[in-house]
């Protein structure tokens, strides 16, 4: 039974094969570890989340204690040498996740990833306390087991003297801020831009060939073309440093996506095969998409509904009669 979570690796030992020597040396270095990413965190969120950077500051302050106690305790037993044992080298021990799968993980994700590795600490040394002989280890690891249970009283404390009901609200706003600056605001561009600007060539070729499947294969290039165009745009454009809009390649990525989807949005009714009930629905399609954009708008970015529903509305007429014409000449 995996006592630790679903995470084997091969060439590594059993942890029933090790030692209270080895266990205590593992010990030490996972709590070295979750303090270290502890600080990660705190590092990660100072910039904008500062009263919950010192939380999770307090609690590697805590992992650190408890790696001195465990620190006292192996050397009045074994000495001052300890080995070398991490995570990776026991089979079916938990594993932390590295630092670039841990980066930009949105800050109640973090306060997830933190509970999760008190659970976990918290299993290992019941299962190391089961394990040992010795009254004295035996005593420690059940306490440093109860200690790692009430880390969550320990980030409650933490959070009380930190987070101000002020400083929850500022830190809920740039987590928000953030979500719309680098997901959004980019998404909403590329939906505006694949299903405004492709309303001109799809309706064109319907029109003007008459042929419902020239017309889907001339919406799908569309489509394809303006997603990756914009996607590549949005990552060029701007590093997101100076500017605090995130990471290019999320942005890229939701420009792109939402580009793309925008412009199949009415495509796709032309593969019906009768011209007017694919062309009746692409326009059924389109407002749908108008009115989702509209939504948008008003939601996240704070627009007004009427000047929402004018901007876009006006924006699609002239798009669509534009494809109209040219179609129809």
């Amino acid at each position: 039974m995996n006592l630790f979570g679903s995470f084997t690796r091969s060439g590594a030992r059993d942890f029933a094969s090790l030692s209270e020597r080895e266990v205590l040396a593992l010990a030490i270095s996972a709590e070295e570890e979750d303090g270290r990413i502890y600080l990660d965190y705190a590092d990660g969120l100072r910039a904008e989340h500062p009263a919950s950077a010192a939380v999770f500051e307090g609690m590697a302050e805590e992992e650190n204690e408890h790696r001195r106690r465990l620190i006292d305790h192996y050397a009045a037993r074994f000495g001052d040498h300890i080995p070398l044992i991490r995570r990776e080298h026991v089979r079916g021990f938990y594993a932390r996740k590295p630092d670039w799968l841990r980066a930009n993980l949105p800050i109640d994700k973090i306060r997830g990833e933190a509970e999760a590795m008190e659970q976990q600490a918290a299993r290992f040394y019941d299962a190391a306390a089961a394990r040992t002989t010795d009254p004295g280890t035996r005593k420690l690891l059940g306490d440093l087991a109860q200690a790692e249970r009430g880390h969550s009283d320990v980030a409650q404390r933490l959070a009380e003297e930190h987070l101000s009901p002020d400083a929850i609200e500022e830190e809920d706003k740039s987590a928000h801020r953030r979500f719309v600056l680098t997901w959004v605001q980019p998404g909403l561009a590329g939906l505006m831009d694949g299903s405004v600007s492709t309303l001109a060539p799809v309706f064109a070729a319907a029109f003007a060939t008459g042929d419902t499947w020239q017309t889907f294969l001339v919406g799908l290039a569309a489509a394809l073309g303006a997603g990756v165009s914009m996607g590549f745009t949005e990552i060029a454009s701007d590093d997101g440093v100076i500017s605090g809009r995130g990471s290019p390649l999320k942005r890229g990525l939701s420009a792109g996506v939402m580009t793309t989807l925008g412009g199949l949005g009415h495509a796709l009714p032309y593969l019906i095969p009768d011209f007017w009930i694919a062309t009746i629905t692409a326009i059924v399609v389109v407002v749908v998409e108008l009115l989702a954009i509209t939504w948008i708008q008003h939601r996240y970015m704070e627009t007004p509904w009427p000047r929402a529903m004018f901007q876009v509305t006006l924006g699609g007429a002239l798009v669509f009669a534009i494809g109209m014409f040219i179609g129809a000449a």
